[in-house]
């Protein structure tokens, strides 16, 4: 097989700077955020608690636009949300750079069919680490939606990403508003590198079993990512979520903390969510 049709079908064999053709403004996004992250840790490293707190707050809305609506209601439809309630969750999830919801749906129903072999499209077991935790997402071709989430292709979802590169310019941006130069940076790039690299320890640290067969299930429970995933805290239950993909509620026993499940819950409660899947 020639350098060029390997690359094509093993993306991870390519050097970690040549993008997709069709992701490259992703590599740029994430090198510029990471580059954006040291400038304001360098100038701002203490910015102040009502700065910190603000971050923080931007953070926990797009960690539950991620885990509740993209992950747990639009990918596995393992609840059914208001949609009132779902657009709101999916805004703060692109604006939390998860993505668009289809491009993002897509990837995680590809993952989860071509789990641990070859084909999945964030395995650390073929590309190792790096290529799990962050490469994926600019040298991977994106998922088919055609393919993978034909009940995406609705215009409530797809203008999303059209959306998308505005929203994250104000995502970077809107901190300064409030706050000045240090709301700037930790509003911005500082929120958007942790909460990037939360998310992505799912794919990379979750998945990292050396010696497995092909196929065999890599996914483990690690207790302590939960804390640092905030909102998201239940996404660090990926051995019980894979065991029980269609399942809204990630965790087990009752110390395995799921803020996901918690925040389902409250929606059911109130009527906004529907069709919940213990």
């Amino acid at each position: 097989m020639s350098r060029s049709a390997l690359a094509e079908k093993h993306p991870w064999t390519l050097p970690w700077w040549k993008a997709d053709s069709d992701n490259f403004w992703t590599m740029i996004y994430i090198v510029m955020i990471h580059v954006m992250a040291v400038v304001g840790l360098v100038l701002f490293p203490l910015p102040g608690w009502s700065v910190f707190l603000a971050a923080l707050a931007v953070a926990c809305l797009g960690g539950l636009g991620t885990t509740v609506g993209y992950h747990r209601a639009l990918a596995h439809r393992a609840v059914k949300l208001n949609p009132v309630v779902e657009q709101i969750l999916v805004f703060f999830a692109v604006f939390n750079g998860s993505g668009a919801p289809s491009t993002w749906i897509a990837n995680h129903r590809n993952h989860h069919a071509n789990s641990d072999t070859i084909d999945d499209v964030s395995s650390p077991r073929h590309g190792g680490f790096w290529w799990a935790h962050l490469r994926w997402v600019y040298q991977w071709e994106a998922s088919s939606m055609q393919k993978w989430c034909p009940d995406m292709m609705h215009r409530r979802y797809t203008l999303w990403a059209s959306l998308q590169m505005p929203l994250i310019a104000i995502s970077l941006c809107f901190g300064y508003l409030f706050f000045g130069w240090a709301g700037l940076f930790w509003l911005g790039a500082i929120r958007l590198v942790y909460c990037l690299h939360g998310q992505m320890f799912v794919n990379s640290l979750l998945h990292l079993k050396p010696g497995l067969p092909e196929g065999v299930d890599s996914s483990q429970n690690i207790w302590w990512i939960g804390p640092f995933q905030v909102t998201a805290w239940g996404e660090n239950w990926h051995g019980n979520h894979h065991s029980r993909p269609a399942s809204a509620c990630f965790s087990r026993h009752w110390w395995q903390i799921d803020i996901g499940w918690y925040v389902i819950c409250g929606l059911r409660a109130l009527g906004l969510a529907t069709n919940v899947r213990p």
